[in-house]
């Protein structure tokens, strides 16, 4: 077993040196997503779909304890981003390893931990996108994906190159030509990092009529800034899966006042974007819980990510599987945690569906 996870890796390092020569090239936009609930075989059809052809699906294998190989069917491409969410009532998360092409497919490692570093593991969505060409305002969308030590891939819907500046745990991304007068959009984080447990987030956002800047934050096991690779994705009345032809329904929302116990529509509405004109809310369900309702847009197939945002070292997760009912979706719930503790935190919640 250790031999064949040491040979999947080395196949992934492969790929991602090709990577950082092709950080956009020209190829068609490619993206999919799913809920991983089994380590091995085809993981729940209700919430996985992608721009692969009719009769493919997304299959996962197992590696090490609490690690499982994600193929994304028809989707090789140098480049792009991953994304993961655990679901979990525990203080798991997870993160991506690494990914790469594997023949016509993209195979993604994903590792899984509980609070202390000890591997476990636990349901997760992921989603992998990677896009070319522009967009109109006010729409905008760009990623980028940092190794610890330089940008491995990246994107800019305005044709701009994002910049890196930073280390030792804190990071400033610049996203210029994707600015905003005011808050506006959703930020997804995480963490990418094949040798140790790393958990990433949005630390601080600034944004500006020329640029949007972004801070993340990395920390160990525990709750120490540390070094690691990340992956960081903006969305302004755009999907998560960004792409030239993205999905009608799908919506995010900024969690940016925990503490109120809700329903409330968070503030500005531009951060609070719903694809049918809906208003989403959150409303609190206990200490560090947040009940997250996008109405009208919900449709099989669909995905949903979540990050934490804030200077400290907390993080979060969803406690269960999102329900998607009578045209909504409730994310039941997002729970954020200080080490092992639930708190009330910021977070940011992004869900799409693949119509």
């Amino acid at each position: 077993m250790t031999s064949r996870i040491l040979c999947v890796l080395a196949l992934l390092s492969v790929g991602l040196t090709a990577a950082a020569t092709s950080a956009q090239a020209s190829v068609p936009n490619r993206w999919g997503f799913a809920l991983v609930n089994i380590t091995s075989g085809v993981p729940d059809p209700a919430h996985q779909a992608g721009s692969w052809s009719a009769g493919f699906n997304v299959s996962v294998t197992p590696g090490g304890v609490g690690q499982t190989y994600v193929r994304f069917p028809q989707l090789a491409v140098n480049g792009g981003v991953v994304h993961v969410t655990a679901i979990s009532d525990t203080a798991y998360w997870c993160q991506a390893q690494k990914w790469a092409p594997s023949g016509a497919d993209m195979v993604v490692a994903v590792q899984c931990y509980r609070y202390g570093g000890a591997p476990v593991f636990t349901p997760y969505s992921i989603v992998f996108e990677q896009s070319t060409g522009t967009l109109p305002a006010p729409q905008a969308f760009g990623y980028v994906h940092y190794n610890g030590a330089g940008i491995t891939s990246q994107f800019n819907s305005a044709g701009a190159v994002n910049t890196v500046a930073g280390g030792a745990g804190v990071w400033t991304v610049q996203l210029p030509g994707l600015g905003s007068s005011g808050y506006a959009g959703n930020l997804q984080v995480t963490s990418a990092n094949p040798a140790q447990p790393a958990r990433c987030k949005v630390g601080a956002w600034a944004p500006s009529a020329g640029t949007q800047a972004v801070q993340v934050r990395c920390h160990n096991a525990t709750n120490a800034p540390l070094n690691s690779g990340w992956s960081l994705t903006y969305q302004r009345e755009r999907a998560i899966t960004g792409g030239a032809l993205p999905p009608g329904r799908f919506g995010y929302t900024f969690d940016n006042t925990p503490a109120n116990p809700g329903p409330y529509a968070p503030v500005p509405p531009a951060v609070n974007y719903n694809s049918a004109s809906a208003v989403n809310t959150v409303q609190g369900a206990g200490l560090g819980l947040r009940l997250v309702t996008f109405p009208v847009v919900g449709a099989l197939q669909d995905n949903v990510q979540a990050t934490a945002y804030g200077p400290g070292p907390e993080y979060c997760n969803l406690q269960s599987v999102w329900n998607t009912f009578g045209g909504s979706v409730y994310v039941r719930n997002v729970v954020c945690y200080n080490a092992a503790t639930r708190v009330d935190r910021p977070s940011m919640v992004s869900y799409t569906s693949r119509y």
